[in-house]
């Protein structure tokens, strides 16, 4: 039995991660009970953990002291009697019951201490147990300090109040997310699910009764068929337990999941609600094609005739016995300038002749005159050409 027990107390070490100050049993009632209700209860860290009684691993419900605001004696404080202390809340109301007003005294000294963080100056203890307290708020401040964080140094005051505010951490599954396979149903709802869709999985991870712990429903095949299995996954400070013969603590609920698989050799995946798929492609039909006419006006094309006076003003412009160059776009003064022109040309080539009789002597005269006309027969020549042309 002695070894059972030490089994368990090592079990709620890995599940609680805290250190055990104070331990025994007592009774608790709620404002809304009638009966005290009786529990083993645990202070581990400032927290009261209640279990149904010694041999259970895990706790059903916890206490935080630091919302504690008052703990005051609600009985006559009587030796041989039960005393009775009522707890004030910040939301709510309870009375613990001790056997006897010894066991109350070393339960109010243990929450009073931890839920204040200094051992109070009235205790009617003996020195040996208030060494024992002073001793447990020492590790507590300690376990503390490790895991708060620094201290921000003051912020400057230009700086507006609203651009940095403190918020609470968030907790492990907030951080790190819950796995696909999570599903908010119930023991039944998830075996029903596993047995109906075994296609899509043997492992659904889902809340558990115990608030802020889960549970984990497995569905796997055996000899005589599947076997249906729930396993209970505990939250932590440090991370989540997975409650087995031999306890495993993982940082988060993927890993959960990740743990089962490897022990299942992959057999087994979690858990993933079907989706429907198409399988072809389909074309739509392509919508004829209207086409709008667009309106076109229809005019007639309109014929200019020429007037009298056109026809007279054409005719002014080339007057008779001009000659006209058909192939010269320049306009008809200039072409009749350059009949003029020629004219003149053939007039200075017959004063130069005479010019030139006149100024020749000797036998020179002969030849001169014999090479004047040949040259001033060529340029005649090509003055008439360029005329006729």
């Amino acid at each position: 039995m002695s070894h059972n027990l030490r089994v368990v107390h090592k079990r709620r070490q890995t599940i609680t991660s805290l250190p055990l100050y104070f331990s025994g049993d007592l009774k608790k009632k709620r404002s809304k009970d009638k009966d005290f209700k009786a529990y083993h209860v645990e202070l581990r860290g400032n927290s009261l953990f209640f279990y149904e009684d010694e041999t259970q691993e895990t706790y059903v419900e916890k206490l935080e002291l630091s919302q504690l605001k008052s703990m005051q004696l609600d009985s006559s404080h009587k030796k041989k009697e039960a005393t009775v202390f009522r707890l004030s809340l910040l939301k709510e109301e309870l009375h613990l019951k001790m056997k006897d007003a010894d066991t109350g005294e070393q339960w109010r000294g243990y929450i009073l201490t931890m839920a204040k963080r200094e051992v109070p100056s009235k205790l009617d203890l003996l020195p040996g147990q208030i060494k024992e307290l002073e001793e447990a708020l020492i590790q507590e401040k300690r376990r503390v300090s490790q895991h708060s964080r620094p201290v921000l140094p003051p912020r400057p005051a230009f700086l507006k109040a609203e651009s940095v505010t403190d918020s609470p951490a968030p907790s492990i599954s907030t951080k790190l997310g819950k796995p696909e396979c999570f599903y908010n149903v119930t023991r039944k709802e998830a075996e029903q699910m596993l047995e109906e869709n075994p296609q899509n999985g043997g492992i659904i991870l889902r809340p558990s009764t115990v608030p802020n712990n889960y549970a984990l429903t497995l569905r796997q095949p055996a000899k005589s068929g599947h076997v249906t299995k729930h396993y209970r996954v505990t939250s932590t400070q440090s991370g989540f337990v997975i409650e087995l013969d031999t306890a495993v603590t993982v940082s988060s609920l993927n890993e959960v999941i990740e743990y089962f698989s490897e022990k299942t050799d992959f057999r087994i995946h979690p858990y993933t609600a079907s989706q429907t798929y198409d399988t072809r492609i389909e074309m739509m039909p392509i919508p004829p094609h209207t086409s709008k006419s667009i309106p076109r006006a229809q005019v007639a094309p309109m014929v200019h005739s020429q007037s009298k006076d056109e026809l007279d003003l054409h005719a002014e412009k080339f007057p008779s016995g001009e000659y006209i160059y058909p192939d010269d776009h320049r306009p008809p003064e200039q072409n009749l300038k350059l009949v003029q022109q020629d004219s003149d040309f053939k007039k200075a080539i017959s004063k130069r002749r005479e010019n030139l009789y006149a100024t020749c002597d000797g036998g020179n005269i002969e030849i001169t005159s014999q090479q004047a006309e040949r040259r001033l027969s060529g340029m005649a020549e090509w003055t008439s050409t360029s005329s006729t042309a």
